[in-house]
């Protein structure tokens, strides 16, 4: 295997569009498979016995964590979205997410947003918020709601994630997340979406789609010190999304004027 890839907050969308064309180069189907082989192992083992379900988010991680879980027997998934997603990929995610994955609405959408406009495109200690509402307090309402004893994150450290130190992480209130993929290169990963051939959701062909991944659209990074960029990137991509957010949003309508849309 040949590592080109940093983390995902260093690397530039044009080193992954890059590697992603060419990952047939950087490593081998042999390679990928002993990196599946050993995180089945491990999802048999950590599963064994207990009422699991993995996590989904229609990213390039959960769809491999998806995959490898239906291989492995679970065949539970939750994937937690609003409606400030972008519209073209939860779309996509109903026609190509595994039939065991259920979709569980948060709530979110334009009425929230109003009353915490200090979140849109926010980064730092205030864009921190985000994971809360987007990630964290969906997978522990998955948790508890479903009555499950673990759930199965795609989470790798590559990324930044804390995993724990065995792949665990276990919380006070009884919650516990195991990630087996944790290890995985970001090449491992690519090349196991290549060779077993599953579809990508369109986000991977945006602007700089590798670098930003799944979040909501007022989630988009690098916009905190522009929020004009911010809203001009989401309109290149949808200028619906911008055309709805500015009737309750005034920097959407700010936007819109400057643009003459």
């Amino acid at each position: 295997m040949k590592q080109v890839l940093g983390r995902k907050q260093t690397s530039r969308n044009e080193d992954w569009q890059r590697a992603w064309e060419h990952i047939e180069e950087l490593i081998s189907p042999e390679e990928v498979k002993s990196f599946a082989d050993t995180a089945l192992a491990e999802i048999r083992t950590a599963t064994a016995g207990k009422r699991a379900a993995y996590a989904y988010s229609a990213g390039k991680d959960s769809i491999v964590l998806a995959s490898l879980c239906e291989r492995a027997g679970i065949r539970t998934g939750y994937f937690a979205y609003c409606d400030l997603d972008y519209p073209a990929f939860v779309e996509w995610v109903k026609k190509n997410k595994p039939e065991g994955v259920v979709m569980m609405h948060t709530g979110y959408g334009l009425d929230w947003l109003y009353h915490h406009q200090n979140l849109i495109f926010a980064e730092g200690i205030v864009g921190q918020r985000w994971h809360q509402i987007s990630q964290r307090g969906p997978f522990t309402k998955m948790f508890f709601d479903n009555h499950l004893d673990l759930l199965l994150m795609g989470h790798r450290t590559i990324d930044g994630n804390n995993c724990g130190p065995d792949g665990y992480i276990r919380k006070k209130t009884g919650e516990v997340r195991f990630s087996p993929l944790r290890a995985w290169p970001h090449e491992a990963l690519l090349g196991y979406i290549r060779y077993n051939g599953l579809p990508l959701p369109p986000i991977y062909g945006w602007k700089d789609g590798w670098v930003q991944g799944t979040h909501a659209w007022p989630e988009r990074e690098f916009c905190s010190q522009d929020i004009m960029k911010g809203y001009r990137e989401v309109y290149e991509i949808d200028p619906a999304i911008i055309l709805k957010a500015a009737e309750r949003l005034p920097s959407a309508r700010s936007f819109l004027m400057g643009v003459g849309a």
